[in-house]
């Protein structure tokens, strides 16, 4: 086993990961988490508000962007700085980084400063969660692990429920500044109750460097994600003329920082982590144009779309309580397989909601399904990470597997949104059952890719 808490036995282990010996990790670890995540959704409901305030609608995208793209960079450093020091370091660090950013954001009078506040914040998200993944790996017994990554998810699922409202009501009656500018009071207590787990850690005798080849690459990264999110805005030739560098340019730089075989889906490892990157594609490519097609095609106001949207993180709880809890038996590969498999009828049931005829309970219960598949898969590949990683590689490990998410969802993305809106001036139609059919086949090709886990 990767340590020696996780070498216990399943029968010695604790039962609970609320059991007093676990109590507060497990408390910090998801009270962080779901902070990291009511920022992200409450952000995405204020910004508008801001760029008005602010004059700053031609930065609108940066704002964005920019968190993603300073994030790759964070992601790749903490998880090899974890591997030789353990994750207190990192996790401290991103927090600092994190909270600066948060009042810089929020105390900001021009745009370009709030723009800077964001890069900082995604300089301490991208670290806190590799940490975060350390940390679990280095504390948590193997049995109890996929409880943690199940805990994490509905750290998701709530900020996902009520976040867009709160931040809503927090707009109206307190200001958006607010929105930046409460996390911190919040995030300080939670990160705290990690002390005593932190301090128990103790470095490794060897690990992954971050040497200068190392810091490069993830800048060359970070680089291709900020244009991509740029070239997505764009039409036509000049999307085209920004994307394609980009691609290439995240295509070298991944080559470079993902487990060597990650890109010719080689069996073990280098599987999971492409399939991370290949399921969230799939999923948040969906949720990122079902909004659109329900409020513009079938009338919903923006209210019952994020209703709408809501059932998916139901679905994606559901799914992340049931492989934690046992999973019916089923091994990991089995459930990753079944995970696949629902997605793929879950998109096939979404994409019918473009037909104005077809009943809208079919196709959120077709949402609600692709939840339920991805519940099953994203944790999955957070355990089966920590359990074929050696103690010194958890944390590249680990930093590979989000940067696989992170980069190909910014990929699909920008790709998808080009298409989508270059076939708006020839069929609408057309061009949701093109971005749907992008979704559908990378579901497809996770069915392909768990079987190789």
């Amino acid at each position: 086993m990767s340590s020696d808490v996780a070498s216990l036995p399943a029968a010695d282990a604790p039962a609970s990961i609320l059991s007093p010996r676990y109590r507060a990790t497990t408390i910090g670890m998801v009270a962080l988490v779901s902070l990291h995540a009511f920022e992200a959704l409450a952000v995405a409901a204020a910004m508008p508000t801001v760029a008005h305030d602010l004059d700053g609608l031609r930065l609108y995208a940066l704002a964005f962007g920019g968190t993603l793209a300073t994030s790759v960079i964070s992601m790749t450093l903490a998880g090899r700085w974890s591997d030789r020091a353990g994750p207190a370091r990192p996790l401290w660090l991103g927090l600092a980084c994190f909270i600066a950013g948060l009042l810089v954001a929020g105390l900001a009078q021009h745009m370009p400063v709030l723009v800077l506040g964001r890069l900082l914040q995604g300089l301490g998200a991208g670290a806190i969660s590799v940490a975060l993944y350390v940390l679990v790996g280095r504390t948590f017994p193997e049995p109890l692990r996929p409880r943690v990554f199940a805990a994490f998810s509905a750290g998701w699922v709530v900020p996902s429920l009520v976040g867009p409202a709160i931040s809503g009501l927090i707009v109206q009656h307190l200001g958006w500044r607010w929105v930046f500018l409460g996390v911190p009071l919040l995030a300080i207590p939670a990160a705290l109750l990690l002390r005593p787990a932190l301090r128990a850690v103790p470095p490794t005798s060897t690990g992954a460097g971050s040497g200068r080849r190392v810091v490069r690459w993830a800048i060359g990264a970070s680089l291709g994600a900020l244009l991509l999110y740029v070239g997505g805005q764009q039409v036509g030739w000049p999307a085209l003329a920004v994307l394609l560098p980009a691609i290439a340019l995240l295509a070298l730089c991944s080559w470079k920082l993902l487990p060597a075989g990650t890109l010719r889906l080689r069996r073990g490892l280098p599987s999971v982590i492409a399939l991370r990157g290949i399921a969230a594609s799939a999923f948040f490519g969906c949720e990122a144009f079902l909004p659109l097609l329900l409020q513009r095609e079938r009338g919903l106001s923006p209210l019952l779309a994020g209703v709408a949207l809501s059932l998916g993180a139901l679905g994606w709880f559901s799914g992340s309580w049931f492989q934690g809890h046992g999973g019916q038996g089923l091994a990991r590969r089995q459930l990753l397989i079944a995970g696949a498999l629902l997605m793929c009828a879950g998109i096939i049931a979404t994409a019918l909601a473009i037909q104005p005829g077809v009943p809208l309970w079919l196709a959120l219960s077709g949402w609600t399904l692709t939840g339920l598949g991805m519940g099953l898969i994203y944790p999955s590949l957070s355990v089966l990470t920590l359990s074929l990683s050696p103690q010194a590689e958890q944390g590249a490990n680990t930093s590979a597997l989000q940067l696989s998410e992170a980069l190909a969802v910014a990929t699909t993305l920008a790709v998808s949104g080009s298409l989508f809106a270059w076939m708006l001036s020839v069929d609408v139609t057309l061009g949701y059952l093109q971005t749907f059919a992008i979704m559908l086949l990378l579901a497809a090709a996770s069915v392909v890719v768990a079987r190789r886990v």
